[in-house]
């Protein structure tokens, strides 16, 4: 069985290993593979993994082998998934894997932002705290999370997760989702429209999903609903942010800071607006790479893939 993983470097860039796929047939694993790289490579093989090298219907058809599809991320719009399922080819996710990392990222932005732990690191370092006459200095406004209230978009594991360490900083919780689950054991938690959530919030934290629905959702219109005072976090997907309308409400003050890790175009031209914006601050795309995530990642991938030889997949997006 000829297995290919077109996009294997992010996923394990060495202190992983693959022998868990190796043991079920020929494993070619390509670090990085183009577009018009996609067919020659994947020729021939029964099983192909993939995070970001998308397998249109188009390339899909070139495929005639072609069985299985494992997505290596728990997002799989990469993945022309009707036609697949018109081919009668498996494709799985991995869904689960990276909750409590990114919900560490996510709380590593907003105190970042409350307390600027690095600039001011820096300006230690440059002899600021040697040069001061006073016994401490702060060159950034220092915020208490405790009674500030947090508004999280997106309701599911990683939403919910957040809502429990906003609770144990001592905020209030206000939540946005399609589904309005039980949440009666939350004493601190308020189901509300998009509009009170915007209106309410001291952060906005983004926990959705990418849909049209939600596509372009944070923009001028929802931005000038926030508070002057507001922070807005986005470890979800890049596109639910206009990026353009956010440059401009940091940088004409009508929010007060932005922590990112996703943004729309990945990896970013070098214009992008939000680089030279007001009190953003942006990571690249690593909520979801810490090596207990990754490893996370690698055994669910695995044990997708051995369910579907012994013909009971799980995780199927296609059924």
């Amino acid at each position: 069985m000829k297995i290919v993983i077109l996009d294997g470097y992010t996923l394990n860039p060495g202190d992983l290993t693959w022998e868990g796929l190796e043991k079920h047939g020929e494993l070619k694993v390509y670090d990085r593979t183009a577009k018009d790289e996609i067919e020659e490579r994947a020729k021939g093989a029964e099983v192909v993994l993939t995070n970001k090298v998308p397998l249109s219907e188009e390339v899909l058809d070139k495929l005639p082998d072609l069985k299985y599809i494992g997505v290596l991320a728990t997002g799989y719009n990469i993945v022309d998934t009707d036609h697949a399922k018109k081919k009668s080819i498996v494709v799985t996710n991995v869904p689960g894997y990276g909750t409590t990392s990114v919900v560490q990222l996510t709380f590593a932005l907003l105190l970042e932002l409350c307390h600027r732990v690095q600039r001011h690191s820096d300006a230690v370092a440059e002899g600021k705290w040697s040069r001061s006459p006073d016994f401490c200095f702060w060159d950034y406004p220092l915020i208490e999370l405790l009674g500030k209230t947090m508004g999280i978009i997106g309701f599911g594991d990683i939403g919910q997760k957040v809502a429990d360490i906003a609770t144990a900083f001592g905020m209030n919780i206000l939540g946005y989702s399609r589904t309005e689950t039980d949440q009666s054991h939350r004493k601190n938690f308020q189901w509300v429209s998009l509009d009170e959530l915007f209106q309410q919030s001291d952060v906005v934290s983004i926990h959705c999903p990418l849909t049209p629905q939600t596509s372009g959702l944070i923009n001028h219109i929802t931005l000038a609903k926030m508070k002057k005072t507001a922070f807005l976090l986005n470890t979800s997907r890049g596109p639910i942010v206009n990026e353009a309308d956010l440059a401009t409400a940091l940088n004409d003050g009508k929010i007060a800071g932005a922590g990112l890790d996703v943004l729309a175009t990945e990896p970013p031209p070098s214009d992008n607006p939000l680089f030279a914006a007001k009190n953003c601050l942006i990571t690249p795309h690593i909520a979801w790479a810490t090596k207990e995530a990754r490893s996370r990642l690698m055994e669910i991938v695995v044990s997708n893939f051995v369910a579907y030889l012994g013909g009971n997949p799980v995780n199927v997006v296609n059924k």
